[in-house]
């Protein structure tokens, strides 16, 4: 698990692509140091795994899915990239839950500045979009940021200072693509009111039927009695 706390900016010292997947080669001073083989560090929010270990660099493997979920496949020598590693048991929790599991991808449409800030806008499918509230929590290229706008297109976030010297993201340009990874607590909570239908992206039907049964028994169990035997109502 990580935070979405960037520890440093590491740089692609090489990429071996194959057909489908790659094998990535970073630099990071930071995040190498007390890491060993198959430890968990976040490459711009993709959780990898450290499969060898030189110096002040290391490997780790793409598997097919990941390139097609992420943008790690745009990288090239060179490219800076945001690195985490993985969470301490002891460590301060300083962003939010995030799993370096990454939803989709989106694209950077707007930088503005307002006073010390930049705002910046990011368009996004409708699958991520419904996810993400305002004031909620969004892990961009595994930089845990405060959503701040969203609508149907697209949503904002707006970067400190601090957040842009620490991290990648305003060296990036109208046009780049970035890994977005949604809060996991709404999708958890989406999988279990919709276990018993079988299906986890109920239909907008299905969602209505729900919202005038509120108060009727349903086939989770849970009623206005059920609520009110057991103190919440």
């Amino acid at each position: 698990m990580f935070t979405g706390i960037v520890e440093e900016v590491g740089t692609i010292k090489n990429i071996k692509k194959g057909s489908k997947s790659a094998i990535l080669t970073i630099q990071g001073d930071v995040v190498t140091k007390g890491s060993n083989l198959g430890d968990s560090i976040a490459v711009n929010g993709v959780c990898l795994t450290v499969t060898s270990l030189s110096g002040n660099t290391f490997t780790a493997d793409v598997m097919a899915e990941s390139m097609r979920r992420t943008s790690l496949g745009s990288l090239s020598s060179g490219s800076k990239v945001n690195l985490e590693r993985a969470m301490a048991a002891d460590g301060r929790f300083g962003g939010h839950i995030v799993s370096g599991h990454i939803d989709g991808t989106g694209t950077i449409t707007d930088f503005t500045r307002e006073d010390n800030a930049v705002w910046v806008t990011i368009s996004a499918d409708s699958k991520i979009l419904k996810y993400i509230i305002e004031k909620g929590s969004i892990a961009i290229d595994g930089i845990s940021l405060t959503v701040a706008y969203v609508d149907s297109r697209c949503f904002k976030v707006s970067i400190i200072p601090h957040t842009a010297k620490e991290t990648t993201l305003l060296s990036k340009k109208v046009g780049d693509i970035v890994n977005l990874e949604n809060d996991v607590i709404g999708k958890y909570v989406e999988k279990l009111l919709n276990f018993s239908s079988g299906d986890n992206t109920p239909s907008a039907e299905t969602s209505l039927s729900r919202r005038r049964n509120v108060g009727q028994s349903n086939n989770s169990g849970i009623s206005e009695d059920f609520l009110m035997r057991n103190g919440f109502m």
